[in-house]
Parts: structure tokens; sequence; C-alpha cells
């Protein structure tokens, strides 16, 4: 049984991680950390990407239920990507961490009540989205970036 409206993306999440993992964790370490192609991101680079979104998402989630609007500030991926240096992680911990956090990512969204569900949200302009699209529109961007990575 559902408990809200977005309990689908929630088990849609978790599926799309854990059909994800074994094909992230046969990548070298060494593979990981070399650019798709010139003047672009490493697998390393886009996990480490999806581990912000995972972080930034999981603040707009809880942070969207306590007020009645939520005003967030924009995502500086290039600036998040630079500072974090995720090609001199070792790849076991970079896939750890995005498999444990997006799974946690996937109980939060099925304790959302329906009623905060519909809270508008400002990010990267002054239209607003409801915290639905943000919670639906994670997944979309997630299987975009392991598309990019080739494991989805």
């Amino acid at each position: 049984m559902a408990r809200n409206r977005v309990d689908h993306v929630a088990r849609d999440l978790q599926q799309t991680i854990d059909a994800a993992l074994p094909k992230l964790r046969a990548m070298s370490d060494a593979a990981a950390g070399e650019p798709l192609a010139p003047g672009k991101w490493s697998r390393k680079e886009i996990i480490g990407h999806l581990i912000d979104s995972a972080t930034n998402n999981h603040h707009r989630f809880i942070r969207a239920q306590e007020t009645s609007r939520l005003v967030f500030p924009p995502y500086e991926q290039n600036h998040w990507s630079a500072s974090q240096h995720c090609n001199e992680r070792p790849w076991a911990d970079l896939v750890g961490l995005w498999h444990a956090y997006n799974a946690h990512l996937a109980h939060v969204m099925t304790w959302i009540p329906d009623e905060h569900l519909a809270v508008p949200c400002v990010i990267e302009s002054e239209k607003p989205v409801t915290l639905e699209f943000l919670v639906t529109d994670y997944v979309v961007h997630l299987r975009h970036h392991l598309a990019q990575a080739g494991v989805a």
C-alpha cells in the first residue's frame, strides 16, 4: 500500500540505484577516473555530481515540509565539482556513498505527506515548482547521468 502520491517514485529510485550498483562496482578505479571525452567529466565526477544532487535535494525535500514556500539557493555545479576533487577519491567509496544516500532519499520520499507535495519551491528561477515535481524530476536527472556514465 502506498504511503503517499510519490511512493512509486521512491520505489523507482530504489530499483534504479540497485540495478546500477553492480555495473558501477564492476568498473576499475582507473577507468572511473578517466574523462569520458576531452573536456568532459569522468565517471567519478558524474557520481560526485549525483552525490551533490542527493545532498541538495535531501535539503529541499526536508525543508519544503517545514514551510509554505521554499526558496533555496541554486546549485553551482562547477564550483561543487572542483571543490570536491572526486577524481582523488577511491571509486568504491564514491559508489558506496552514492548508493547509500540515494537509498536514504527513497526512504525519505515515502514519508513526505501528500499535503506537502504542493509546496512551491523556488530554486533556479523566480518561477516556482512543487515539491512533487522536485521529487519526480530527481529520478529523471539521476537516470540521465547514469546513462552518461554508461550504466543505465
